[in-house]
C-alpha cells in the first residue's frame, strides 16, 4: 500500500454495515464513512488542496476524523487545531504551517474567522454534502506516492515552542501494520478515544481501526471528571481498548471508580505519553487479571512510538516499569556523548531509525538538521536517525529502561538527578494519589507536588530518607487539591512551575 486510505477501502468492501467511528451524537457504519470521506475530500480537491497543508479547527468530535481522513482523499495533508486554546497559541501554528484552506463548522466559525488567517474558509456543514467526484479523487490517488505528508502534528517539545512534525503516508503505514499485529486489533476491537485528534496517541486508535475495521468510540471529555460515569460509558459502548495517558487510568484509580460500578469489557489497556505510576497500573491489573497492559514509549517523531513492554510479571509500587523493546521494523541505537554504542547498564541517549521516523519538522530545516541526522554507526551510505533526547539503559534482562532527558536533567549539590526517580520512589506511598517533583533553580531546591486525601507530608519525607541519597531529598512538599493538566491529559508541569515563580 502507499496510501493510507486504501485501508479504508478495503475495510468498507469487507465491513459495510460494521459500526466504525461514533460518539455522543451517534455511530456511523463504515460504509457511511467511506460516503462521508467521499464527500469531504470532493469539497476539498476542488480548492486545491494537493500535497498542500489544510488546517482543521474542528472539536474532539467524529466530523473531525472525516475531515481528516476528506483531507487526504482531496490529497492534502492536515493539521488538527485545538479549539480550546488562546488565538495567540493557534496562530504561532498557523504562521508556521501557512495553511491554504481553513475547514472548520457552524459552531466555531467566528472564532475561526477572527483568527485572521490568509486562506479561505470552508464549513464542514458545506463539505459534507458535497456530490462526490469519483473520477476526481481517483486521478488524486494515483498521483499519491508513499512519501507524501498525511499530517503536520505539532508539539511543544521542551522549549514550549511549537514544532510542527511531518509525518508520511508511509510511516503511518508501517506503523499501524505493527500496532494491530502486536496487539491482536482487529473487527471486533473496539476503542475507547481518550486522546485529542492533534496528540501522535490518537494516531495508533484511527490508523489501527482504518486498516483492522476495529470500532473507534470517541469518548467525551468532561467524563474524564466523573470515573463512574465514564465507565458506565464505555460499558455501554462496548468499549474493550484503551489506549490513554496514565493520568487519566489515573482517574480512575483516584476515586476507585472499578469498585463502585459493573466493569466494562476491558481485554487491551495500553498507555503512553508520560511515566506510569507502577500502582495505578497495580489497582487496574487487580480488577482486569486477564487482560493485556502494555507500556508504550516514543516521541510524535516516531509516528507515535518506538519500544513497548507487554507487562508479563507483578511489580511492586515503587519498582518502575521498563520501556521494553523495539518496535518490529523499527530499530534503536542507544549512544553515548562520543556516538559510540552504549555498553549493558550504560546511559546513553535514545535514536531511533526505520519506517517509523518522520520526514522532520515543517519549515524548520535547522531544527530538522538537529535531530534527523545520519547515522555515526553506518557511514558507508546515507542513513537518517531520530535523536529523541531521551536517556535510556538497557538492564540485565534486556529490556530498556527510562532514565529522564537530556535536557530534563538537573545538577543538584554536584550532583546530576533524574527528577522522575524521585517520583517513582514517592509513589510506593499508601494514600498517594499523584507527584511531580520539581527544581526550583532560583532557591536550589527539589520540591514535591502531590495529590492525596491527607497531608502525607511526614510519611513521603520518611519514606524517601529511607530510599534516596540526601541529595535527592525535597526540600519542600506541597499538597494540591488537584494535579493541573494540560490538554492532552498529562500532569502540566509548566504550571507547576509557575507556582514556584509565585512563592
Amino acid at each position: 500500500m502507499k496510501h493510507l486510505l486504501e485501508c479504508l477501502d478495503a475495510t468498507a468492501r469487507r465491513w459495510p454495515e460494521r459500526p466504525a467511528f461514533g460518539d455522543e451524537a451517534g455511530t456511523l457504519t463504515w460504509a457511511e464513512v467511506a460516503l462521508a470521506v467521499q464527500r469531504v475530500g470532493t469539497a476539498l480537491a476542488r480548492q486545491g488542496v494537493q500535497r498542500r497543508p489544510v488546517a482543521l479547527y474542528l472539536d474532539h468530535r467524529v466530523p473531525c476524523l472525516l475531515t481528516m481522513l476528506g483531507t487526504l482523499a482531496a490529497g492534502g495533508f492536515y493539521t488538527v487545531l485545538d479549539t480550546a486554546q488562546p488565538p495567540e497559541r493557534v496562530r504561532r501554528i498557523t504562521d508556521q504551517l501557512a495553511p491554504v484552506l481553513l475547514v472548520t463548522d457552524e459552531e466555531h466559525r467566528a472564532a475561526a474567522e477572527a483568527l485572521g488567517l490568509d486562506c479561505p474558509l470552508l464549513l464542514w456543514e458545506s463539505a459534507c454534502t458535497e456530490e462526490p467526484d469519483p473520477y476526481l479523487l481517483q486521478r488524486l490517488r494515483q498521483d499519491a506516492l508513499d512519501v507524501d505528508l498525511a499530517y503536520v502534528l505539532f508539539t511543544s517539545g521542551s522549549t514550549g515552542a511549537p514544532k510542527g512534525v511531518a509525518v508520511q503516508h508511509r510511516a503511518v503505514l508501517a506503523y499501524s501494520a505493527w500496532a494491530a499485529e502486536t496487539f491482536g486489533i482487529d473487527e471486533t476491537t473496539v476503542f475507547g478515544n481518550q486522546t485529542p485528534f492533534y496528540f501522535s496517541m490518537s494516531v495508533t486508535d484511527l490508523y489501527t481501526a482504518l486498516r483492522t475495521g476495529a470500532q473507534l468510540q470517541v469518548l467525551p471529555k468532561r467524563l474524564f471528571s466523573f470515573p463512574v460515569q465514564l465507565l458506565d460509558y464505555l460499558t455501554t459502548h462496548g468499549v474493550n481498548t484503551l489506549y490513554w495517558v496514565p493520568s487519566a487510568l489515573g482517574g480512575v484509580v483516584r476515586w476507585k471508580a472499578l469498585d463502585y460500578t459493573a466493569l466494562p469489557p476491558l481485554r487491551t489497556i495500553l498507555f503512553a505519553g508520560e511515566t506510569m505510576p507502577t500502582p495505578y497500573l497495580n489497582y487496574w491489573r487487580a480488577h482486569y487479571p486477564a487482560a493485556l497492559f502494555a507500556n508504550l514509549f516514543g516521541p510524535t517523531e516516531t509516528t507515535d512510538i518506538c519500544a513497548y513492554y507487554i507487562v508479563d510479571r507483578p511489580f511492586a509500587d515503587d519498582e518502575p516499569l521498563p520501556i521494553g523493546r523495539a518496535c518490529d521494523n523499527c530499530g534503536l541505537l542507544v549512544l553515548t556523548e562520543d556516538n559510540r554504542p552504549a555498553a549493558p547498564g550504560q546511559v546513553g541517549e535514545l535514536c531511533v531509525r526505520g519506517s517509523f521516523l518522520a520526514a522532520g519538522y515543517y519549515n524548520m530545516p535547522e531544527k530538522t538538521a538537529q535531530r534527523f541526522c545520519p547515522n555515526p554507526l553506518q557511514p558507508h551510505y546515507p542513513e537518517t536517525i531520530y535523536r529523541t533526547g531521551d536517556l535510556v539503559c538497557y538492564g540485565e534482562d534486556g529490556l530498556l529502561r527510562y532514565m529522564g532527558r537530556t535536557d530534563n536533567q538537573i545538577k543538584h549539590m554536584g550532583y546530576r538527578i533524574e527528577l522522575g526517580e524521585i517520583e517513582t520512589a514517592a509513589y510506593g506511598q499508601e494514600g498517594l494519589q499523584s507527584c511531580a517533583c520539581l527544581y526550583d533553580v532560583p532557591r536550589d531546591r527539589l520540591v514535591l507536588f502531590f495529590t492525596a486525601g491527607r497531608d502525607l507530608t511526614d510519611a513521603l519525607r520518611a519514606r524517601l530518607a529511607d530510599r534516596l541519597p540526601g541529595y535527592m531529598q525535597p526540600a519542600l512538599y506541597r499538597r494540591l487539591k488537584a494535579m493541573p493538566q494540560n490538554q492532552n491529559g498529562k500532569i502540566d508541569r509548566a504550571a507547576l512551575r509557575a507556582q514556584l515563580k509565585e512563592d
